[in-house]
């Protein structure tokens, strides 16, 4: 179906201002299917069905909008206190200086931009791939720009079970900057491995992560999303699991006027499993929409999509969540929650839970629900000494507790608890 003129007008002169890497090398054809993936589908409208909650119009634009940054501040950096290795892009520009050196024992670990100008590489196979098999059936255009446009990222190949984690630190210092990162993991087979993500990244942010999962292995990730408010963000995870293996996403969102967060797995080896979660604390003018789909096709897997998101002073947030299951995946047990808490009248929380189910032994359920802080409760506090917005904070940090849950990790589980609570503390002022 030919795109409408207006959409194809558009998406014509945002590619023709647009150049590709001069020497590409092996993600060269990856880069040309992607291009040609961007002028078939165009570029996101909000008469497409998965975008009518979101307007992607700043996403879009040729130039990225203005975004102030974020200075002061008496946090610690987030993940200080993890002993990690420290990957540091400022605008989406890689500093070496400020970065550890890209060597780990189970990994190998390079530069796209380095990497990208041999003839072959590893990554070849992972680059471009999952993010073309996630185009179906949803188009996902913003993803397929990043593949054909994007400057760096990290490509890390695991090959045991790496204990330290790889931590991507993002800083932003150009009120101007428009920064597009490609990431591709692999992990063999028993492998396991750690990504950390962190900070704003720039004033606009197109991120990518592809995730290939082989048998048995173990992936998990973390990622904060804050604290300057006006840059705007469209990330995304796409990732797919092996036998018995195990992808586990955490995100935290705090501040930013425009943020979309997009997961898209595939489970195609029997016996395995796929989390992603998020909890987001959005006040005043913030736009944060979480889509993700997940498809079942494989025997005995379980997915869990647990979203909470803490909304006031008229912030919207959203969330898409899909589970599909093929024919033949029987046995799937898929799990999917999305609730706000809106602490006054003036936010907002729209919600698109879908199922899709082709196998009949299956145990499936998806809920979401949008409320006040319970009254009961909250007088419960305050009837034995606790002032009242600390008992609001302390109840915020309950309902959030079950997306937060979902990290394994006891110390940086407590890292984004600590996150959390210090966000509302700044706001009770």
């Amino acid at each position: 179906m030919a795109l409408p003129k207006v959409k194809q007008t558009a998406t014509e002169e945002r590619l023709a201002a647009m150049s590709l890497p001069e020497a590409p090398g092996w993600t060269g054809p990856a880069r040309d299917a992607a291009v040609a993936r961007v002028g078939a589908m165009g570029l996101p409208g909000r008469r497409d069905e998965y975008w009518k909650f979101t307007r992607p119009d700043t996403l879009v634009q040729a130039e990225a909008p203005r975004a102030a940054t974020f200075e002061g501040g008496d946090e610690a950096p987030t993940f200080d206190g993890i002993d990690r290795l420290k990957v540091v892009f400022v605008d989406g520009v890689f500093d070496e200086a400020a970065s550890d050196e890209l060597a780990l024992e189970g990994l190998k670990i390079e530069r796209l931009a380095e990497a990208q100008k041999s003839d072959l590489h590893w990554a070849r196979d992972v680059y471009g791939t999952l993010e073309e098999r996630g185009q179906n059936p949803v188009d996902r255009p913003l993803a397929a720009l990043n593949t054909a446009f994007a400057t760096d990222g990290i490509l890390i190949h695991v090959s045991g079970k790496v204990t330290k984690p790889v931590h991507f630190i993002y800083h932003h210092k150009s009120e101007t900057s428009d920064a597009m990162l490609h990431h591709c993991v692999k992990l063999d087979e028993g492998a396991e491995l750690t990504v950390l993500e962190s900070g704003p990244a720039a004033a606009r942010f197109n991120n990518v992560m592809e995730v290939e999962v082989a048998d048995t292995a173990r992936f998990a990730h973390i990622r904060t999303q804050g604290r300057d408010h006006e840059r705007r963000a469209a990330t995304h995870i796409f990732t797919r699991l092996g036998t018995e293996s195990t992808f586990k996403s955490f995100t935290m969102t705090a501040n930013g006027v425009m943020t979309r967060n997009e997961c898209v797995i595939e489970l195609t080896g029997d016996d395995a499993v796929a989390h992603v979660a998020g909890a987001a604390l959005g006040d005043g003018d913030f736009h944060h929409d979480d889509t993700v789909f997940i498809t079942h096709d494989a025997v005995n897997c379980e997915s869990r999509q647990v979203f909470k998101k803490v909304l006031r002073n008229g912030a919207t947030g959203v969330f898409q969540g899909k589970i599909l299951v093929k024919a033949g995946a029987q046995k799937t047990d898929g799990y999917q929650i999305s609730q706000s808490l809106l602490l006054d009248g003036d936010s907002q929380f729209l919600a698109k839970p879908e199922l899709e189910i082709y196998a009949d032994d299956v145990a499936c359920s998806h809920g979401s629900t949008s409320g006040a802080i319970d009254e009961t409760a909250l007088f419960y506090l305050r009837s034995r000494g606790v002032p009242t917005q600390q008992a609001t904070d302390l109840l915020t940090l309950a309902f959030l507790a079950e997306a937060v849950d979902e990290i394994d990790d006891e110390a940086l589980r407590e890292e984004i608890v600590d996150r959390l609570r210090g966000w509302l503390e700044r706001r009770r002022g």
